[in-house]
Order: C-alpha cells, then structure tokens, then sequence
C-alpha cells in the first residue's frame, strides 16, 4: 500500500463511523442550482456528498484511497435507496477515466501529502471537467485553534486558481471565503474560515 492508503485505511478502520453523512454545506450551495449529469466526487470518503447529489438524480462515481470508505459509501448509499459507483484511487498516480459534467474536490488536504500533491490532482480535477461543466473546490482556509496542523498553510482560492492555470474557456462562478461556526472536541465554540471555488468550462 502507499503511504497515503495506508493512512487513510487505519483512520477509517479505527472508528466505526468518521462523518456525519450529511453533504458538506459548501458543495450543497454550489451544486442545488446545476442541473444534475454525470459526476465525480474526488475523495467521497463515506459517501456523505456522493449520496446527496445521486438523490438529486447525478450518475455519481466516488473515488477514494481507502477501501474501507469506500465500502462505507457503497452501504450509505444503499442504505438511501439510491445508486452510486465507486473506484479506488490514490489520486497523485492514478486518475478516473471520462469527463464529467460536475467534479468536486472538498476539503481535499491530507496530512500525509507531498509537496505540490494536491495542486497536481485539481489541475487533473479541471482536465476532467466536460464543456459546459463544473469544477467546484472547497477548502480550508486555517486550522481550529486544538488543532495540531497550526503552521500549515492553507491554500487560498487564488493559490488554487494559479495552480489551475485556466485558460480563457473557463469563467469564474464563485470566488468566497465563508465563514461558520464550530465546536471541538472538548466543546470549544469558534468559527473557521473555509474557502470555495467553483468555475465553469464554457467549451
């Protein structure tokens, strides 16, 4: 395995249930006023945005480096009478085949990733995208205040959008930082910043 599966399969494997299994919010905003198509959902870890978009009649395929989420979003999405298509993917190597009228990358980070790692895989994301589709990004944009990940630096949206390097056949829908609040581990009550993206491939 790489370092990256074998991460993610002993953090999944060690609880029973990571998320809620609620769609994230960013990715509801952007996606309920789209027309539902194809979609791939890039790190769908237990199905929470995959089964969402599937009920709202997307032909959705998640991708994921552990099995073991994914397996968790295949019974989700049973569990929810609806229909979704998995596929493993350590995303730095290996990329779904197609083009996609909607692709969604949230909250993409990871802990073990190398340098440039997800820069590469969300200019991958855009190559995905079909004429006329989407590619909404959500984001981080600093860490909670328990958080051992303090001197990392989260991307901004221009970070992103330098690092897609979109030509002129792209148009930006939203550029936002939004701002909601959290509670920790030990009750702590505090808001985080999260970024969202979300551009269109005109042709």
């Amino acid at each position: 395995m790489t370092t990256a599966q074998e991460f993610w399969e002993t953090f999944y494997s060690e609880r029973d249930q990571v998320w809620s299994g609620k769609p994230n919010p960013l990715l509801v905003r952007e996606a309920e006023r789209l027309t539902p198509g194809s979609a791939l959902d890039l790190g769908c870890a237990e199905g929470g945005d995959a089964v969402w978009l599937a009920k709202r009649g997307w032909r959705v395929l998640g991708v994921d480096v552990s099995q073991v989420a994914l397996d968790r979003a295949l019974k989700h999405a049973y569990d929810a009478g609806v229909e979704i298509s998995v596929e493993r993917h350590d995303l730095k190597a290996t990329f779904p085949e197609g083009l996609y009228d909607l692709v969604s990358a949230q909250f993409l980070h990871s802990p073990v990733e190398e340098e440039g790692e997800r820069a590469g895989i969300l200019r991958r994301a855009s190559e995905a995208v079909a004429p006329g589709g989407y590619l909404i990004i959500g984001g981080h944009a600093g860490a909670p205040s328990w958080s051992e990940h303090q001197d990392y630096r989260f991307p901004t949206t221009k970070d992103v959008l330098d690092h897609l390097g979109l030509r002129d056949n792209w148009i930006i829908i939203t550029d936002e930082v939004v701002e909601r609040p959290i509670v920790g581990p030990d009750g702590q009550e505090e808001t985080r910043k999260d970024n969202v993206l979300t551009v269109k491939r005109l042709f």
